[in-house]
């Protein structure tokens, strides 16, 4: 018996090693087009929202609708580089071993949908994943909206669904949608700021997953 059946990933941070490529290529943008300078830790630390509350956070002063066409106009002119980002060790052989296990395993990504294929074709795992949701298809995080759509698209009640995170973005994504969330302390945010957000527990290894949510079936049947 376990506790959950539908599994929710979040994708940079938490499967694959990006946040260094991320910062990088926004540092990039911003010295290209002109915008005020801004440090990586500045850029890290909004890692995992959606792009338009990035740049409200990142430049308050300015008019977030006319940075974003800026930028647009940036990406037009000189298109995007191919991510070489790659998983965190053990990644595919633990959603091997959960899929295995008959969980359903999904994505709610701040990156783009094409960001996302990109990453999905290049790290060999789509097929891993029933389904998944972009930033720009629905209302990002925090807010509940595209957790809940895959709850719908799965049809998963909240209480058997569990979001895996490494930022406050997603653990607070799962608080709004009334779905428990575990966090990975190899992301963005830290343990402590994890878990103040509402994360159950916070795991150091992706491959200590599955041995969590066997402890966390064993603790629902001794309930139950």
């Amino acid at each position: 018996m376990k506790s959950y059946e539908l599994l929710v990933f979040d994708w940079d941070g938490t499967l694959m090693d990006s946040a260094g490529e991320i910062v990088g290529s926004m540092q990039q943008a911003i010295q290209d087009t002109g915008l005020p300078e801004r440090t990586p830790a500045q850029m890290r630390e909004l890692i995992g929202l959606g792009l338009n509350d990035v740049l409200a956070r990142l430049f308050p002063e300015l008019d977030t609708r006319k940075v974003r066409a800026r930028l647009d106009d940036y990406r037009r002119r000189y298109g995007m580089q191919r991510s070489r980002a790659v998983l965190f060790p053990s990644v595919i052989a633990t959603l091997d071993v959960l899929r295995d296990r008959d969980f359903t395993l999904a994505v709610a990504t701040g990156k783009s949908r094409r960001g996302l294929d990109d990453a999905l074709a290049s790290s060999g795992t789509r097929h891993l994943f029933q389904t998944t949701r972009c930033a720009d298809e629905s209302v990002p995080k925090p807010a509940p909206d595209m957790l809940e759509d895959i709850l719908l698209r799965t049809a998963t009640l909240p209480e058997r669904a569990l979001m895996i995170g490494d930022t406050e973005y997603d653990v607070s994504m799962a608080r709004a949608a009334g779905v428990d969330s575990v966090g990975v302390g190899w992301g963005v945010h830290d343990a402590e700021r994890l878990a103040r957000a509402g994360a159950l527990e916070v795991l150091d290894s992706v491959e200590a997953l599955p041995a969590w949510l066997d402890r966390r079936a064993a603790g629902k049947a001794r309930q139950d």
